[in-house]
């Protein structure tokens, strides 16, 4: 059984309709891997990327653990970008690079997916979590950084974190057009 800091976010589990067998899915910034993962016990063909090392050695002993085929990239997404290709479904949770969203958004292939979230400027005030304005998101933000891809849905909340406290976070499934 998965342990709550190993379970996909809210937003993940609400799109996962989406992530159909056989789909390519890029998971950025995956951390220990808790969205790559679940994307793969849906079937798809997943690569994941972390500058992390151990992080990424954790996601995969996990993988090895449930018998999942993730490709893991070892890269830090602050510099030159591994040619990756394009995806059916990308996935950004939990990180916020402005100046790199249009490689983010170059990903996407026509008729693919962006499942973005991240935090929320009042974040701060709860206490945890990212504090430079560099990472945070300010209300309204997040549907003109994926642009142009097109807003299916989003939202702005509050919602119970991986560590049982609460999260500020704003959440956009946008959509490139075919």
């Amino acid at each position: 059984m998965l342990g709550f800091e190993q379970r996909p976010s809210y937003w993940f589990t609400a799109n996962a309709a989406l992530i159909t067998p056989g789909a390519r899915v890029l998971d950025v910034a995956c951390g220990t891997g808790r969205h790559a993962l679940a994307a793969a016990t849906l079937g798809a063909k997943v690569v994941a990327v972390d500058r992390d090392a151990g992080r990424l050695r954790q996601a995969r002993d996990e993988a090895s653990r449930r018998r999942l085929s993730v490709e893991w990239i070892e890269a830090d997404l602050e510099k030159a970008w591994p040619d990756l290709g394009i995806f059916d479904a990308v996935m950004l949770f939990n990180y916020l690079d402005r100046p790199r969203m249009v490689r983010v958004i170059e990903a996407v292939a026509p008729g693919g997916v962006l499942l973005f979230e991240t935090y929320l400027e009042i974040q701060r005030q709860l206490g945890w979590g990212p504090t430079q304005d560099a990472h945070l998101l300010k209300y309204g933000e997040a549907t003109g950084l994926v642009a142009p891809l097109t807003v299916v849905h989003g939202r702005e909340a509050f919602e119970p974190a991986d560590n049982a406290q609460w999260a500020a976070v704003a959440s956009v499934l946008a959509k490139r057009p075919k």
